[in-house]
């Protein structure tokens, strides 16, 4: 592993703690909320009790999945986090870098797709940056911010996760790993394990928005009171979510690795390319922290939107660490930071996988 990346392609705690953090611009007391680990959204006083959010993530552009779908994921990954709010993006802006084989043509075709996926939603496009670069060969075609105002005492963090609540996991594990791998290999998919897996797999891609999932929450429980955290499923997981908002919160954490929500789909597609569906990148699934008695009518309100809601474990103290009940038997939980998705894709690539 490098010292200044992990596997997943961020980089390294120890960069961000040591290189990013002591060296973050000017201070401004009004930034409530800036750069931490485990915490996607900055948060700003901007007087008369009014905050702004602000997150960034990379776009994504991948030939493979298609242009349409590129766009979703580039518009839906920020969207994302801007959602554990609790509240819905109401600005963007893009930074496009890309490859300078794309024609005019898929180009129009990509920005159009960002538009309505943006316009449905509600957001408006703002400004940003967009140009060809030599050299441009990744499935990330830039960056983008997205911005929303709210009541600055309603804007939840992942940061505020307390020991005694109970961790529920919506949908389920590893949605849009799954998506893409059989997406990006249509043909070994319905060889390997069949049309009808293929075809579901597929239809997973479109449930990784879990901007409806955290929206809802709000509808039945206090903010910071009831619901007191929330932290979408990126890089690592669904338990990779939860060790980063146990280490935002300080908290410890013991999660049931029986309860940990997976489709069959999405463990026939993992199991084939022998990854680990816990650990893989599963935007779509949001991991609430909720205050002890009130899990139930969350769950009972996310289940009557037509969205699964699991309770999966607790926060505990921090001095009690990080435990997974598996087989059962309470052990240590351990996550180096490795999403194995990353690793499948290219090695299916590179494998010529069709």
């Amino acid at each position: 592993m490098s010292a200044f990346k992990d596997n997943s392609g961020k980089i390294a705690g120890s960069t961000f703690k040591d290189v990013l953090l002591p060296h973050c611009g000017y201070s401004r007391e009004e930034v409530l909320i800036g750069p931490a680990f485990g915490v996607d959204t900055a948060v700003i006083d901007l007087g008369n009790n009014m905050g702004m959010a602000v997150s960034s993530d990379p776009l994504t552009f991948i030939p493979s999945i298609g242009l349409k779908e590129s766009a979703w994921l580039s518009v839906h990954l920020l969207t994302n986090d801007m959602a554990s709010t609790g509240f819905a993006p109401m600005y963007a802006q893009f930074v496009l870098n890309l490859p300078p084989s794309l024609s005019l043509q898929a180009f129009e075709e990509y920005w159009k797709y960002i538009h309505l996926f943006c316009k449905d939603i509600g957001v408006a496009i703002t400004g940003g940056h967009t140009g060809q670069i030599e050299g441009q060969n990744s499935t990330i075609s830039g960056g983008g911010t997205m911005f929303l105002t709210a009541p600055l005492q309603k804007i939840i963090t992942s940061n505020k996760a307390e020991p005694g609540d109970i961790i529920v996991a919506t949908k389920e594990t590893a949605l849009v790993a799954s998506s893409i791998l059989a997406m990006s290999f249509p043909k070994t998919l319905k060889n390997e394990l069949g049309k009808e897996v293929y075809e579901k797999g597929c239809e997973n891609f479109y449930q990784t928005s879990s901007l409806k999932d955290a929206l809802s929450a709000t509808e039945v429980l206090q903010r910071n009171v009831e619901l007191k955290a929330m932290h979408d499923v990126t890089e690592g997981g669904v338990v990779g979510a939860i060790c980063e908002m146990a280490k935002a919160s300080g908290c410890g954490f013991r999660i049931d690795d029986k309860a940990i929500p997976v489709g069959e789909v999405q463990r026939q597609i993992t199991k084939y390319f022998d990854i680990d569906h816990r650990f893989c990148v599963g935007a779509g699934s949001m991991i609430m922290a909720v205050k002890r008695g009130r899990e139930s009518d969350l769950i009972s309100h996310l289940n009557s939107k037509s969205i699964k809601a699991t309770v999966v474990g607790e926060m505990t103290p921090k001095e009690d660490g990080f435990k997974i009940i598996e087989n059962d038997e309470e052990k240590d939980l351990i996550f180096n930071g490795k999403d194995p998705y990353w690793e499948a894709f290219f090695k299916g690539i590179k494998a010529g996988l069709k």
